[in-house]
C-alpha cells in the first residue's frame, strides 16, 4: 500500500475511532435496542481499549489481528456501526470481499444513513463492477449527508471513470471543491473534465 493510500485509510479509521470514543463518554445503560443517538451509548472501557488496539493493528496492516479483535468487539457491543465498518475495511484489505460486504451491511442495519458505511460499501461495489448499485448508494446517502466529502468525491470518480457520465462527474467535483477548495488532485480532475466536455 502506498503512503497516500495508507494516509487515507488512517483518516477513515480516525473518524471511526472518534465516533466510538464519543459514544464511550456517555452514561446511559446499555441495551440491545437500536440507537438513534450514539452519544447516549455507554461503552465499557475494555471494549473501547480493544477497539483502539484494533486501530493499531489496522494502521500496521496486521489485518488478521484486527479482524480477530474487532470480531470480539462486535460480539460484546452490537449497537454501534464503527466496529463493523472497520471490520469491513479489514476484511476488504485481506481480500475477503464477501465478509467485508456483510460487515458494511451490518453497520447499515444499525444506521442506514451512516456516511462512512455507505461510502465503504459503494467503493466495494464499484470495485466489484456493481456500478448501478454503487451509484444508488452514493445518491441516497448524499441526500442525507450532502457535505460528506468521501461520498461526493467517490460518486464523481464513479461517474467519470466507470459510468462515463461526465455531467454527473462535473457536478460532483464542483461540489467537492466548493467544500474542499484546496484539493489540488480534484482540481486537476475537474480541469481535465472541463476540457473534455468543453465547459
Amino acid at each position: 500500500m502506498n503512503l497516500m493510500a495508507m494516509q487515507k485509510v488512517m483518516q477513515r479509521l480516525v473518524v471511526l475511532s472518534l465516533a466510538l470514543l464519543l459514544a464511550s463518554c456517555a452514561s446511559t445503560p446499555t441495551s440491545g435496542r437500536r440507537v438513534s443517538d450514539y452519544s447516549s451509548v455507554r461503552v465499557s472501557g475494555s471494549i473501547n481499549r480493544d477497539f483502539e488496539r484494533s486501530l493499531e493493528y489496522l494502521r500496521d496492516e496486521n489485518f488478521p489481528a484486527a479482524i480477530e479483535l474487532l470480531l470480539a468487539v462486535v460480539e460484546r457491543e452490537k449497537r454501534l456501526p464503527a466496529p463493523y465498518i472497520n471490520l469491513g475495511i479489514a476484511y476488504y484489505k485481506s481480500g475477503n470481499e464477501k465478509n467485508a460486504e456483510e460487515a458494511f451491511l451490518h453497520a447499515l442495519q444499525l444506521d442506514p444513513q451512516h456516511p462512512a458505511a455507505t461510502n465503504e460499501l459503494a467503493v466495494l461495489y464499484r470495485k466489484q463492477g456493481r456500478f448501478a448499485e454503487a451509484r444508488k448508494i452514493y445518491v441516497n446517502s448524499l441526500a442525507k449527508n450532502p457535505d460528506y466529502l468521501p461520498l461526493v468525491k467517490n460518486l464523481g470518480i464513479l461517474c467519470d471513470l466507470y459510468l462515463q457520465d461526465l455531467q454527473c462527474a462535473l457536478a460532483q467535483f464542483n461540489q467537492y471543491l466548493s467544500l474542499e477548495p484546496g484539493d489540488k488532485e480534484v482540481s486537476i480532475w475537474l480541469a481535465d473534465l472541463q476540457r473534455r466536455t468543453g465547459k
